[in-house]
């Protein structure tokens, strides 16, 4: 079983830079790009029926259709997904939508386009920490992916029980 990030952003450019800048998880985390809503909801499906697990959802709020903090909305109040990990990464979230994200979505992080390639890793490497947490998944698979100090001070704290 291995973590996945779906990251949803229909401009092609921007969905490739943010893809690049993840490759470093790319041998521990599944990425999986979605253009829109519709093609996230086909990739949740996907992620599922191979056995993986959805930790992190890095979604724009300007799309096609639904917008990304409708699309977040719909995923917390499945109660499916109630451990996963939402960043809202985007320029153009008014005031009211990133209210509505934080309050009906519960939204973890907001990063406002142009992003930096290091505030996008400690941010996804943050996240994906916290979602192992969260869980009380086994850390070590996932370690590369994750806050090193962090998770270790967890299982020596396991270990001491």
């Amino acid at each position: 079983m291995r973590l996945a990030i779906l990251v949803i952003e229909d401009e092609p450019e921007v969905r490739e830079a943010l893809e690049r800048d993840l490759e470093s998880f790319a041998d521990t985390v599944r990425i999986e790009p979605a253009e829109d809503v519709a093609d996230a909801r086909e990739v949740l499906a996907e992620i599922a029926e191979d056995g993986d697990l959805l930790a992190l959802v890095l979604a724009d709020h300007r799309l096609p259709g639904e917008t990304g903090v409708d699309f977040l909305v719909e995923l917390a109040g499945s109660g499916d997904y109630d451990a996963v990990r939402t960043v809202l990464v985007t320029g153009q979230a008014g005031h009211e939508d990133t209210i509505r994200a934080v309050n009906e979505a519960g939204l973890d992080h907001y990063i406002a386009k142009p992003w930096t390639s290091e505030q996008l890793l400690a941010t996804v490497r943050h996240e994906l920490t916290e979602f192992v947490l969260a869980t009380d998944l086994d850390p070590l698979p996932h370690l590369r992916a994750l806050d090193g100090a962090r998770v270790m001070d967890i299982v020596r704290r396991r270990l001491d029980r």
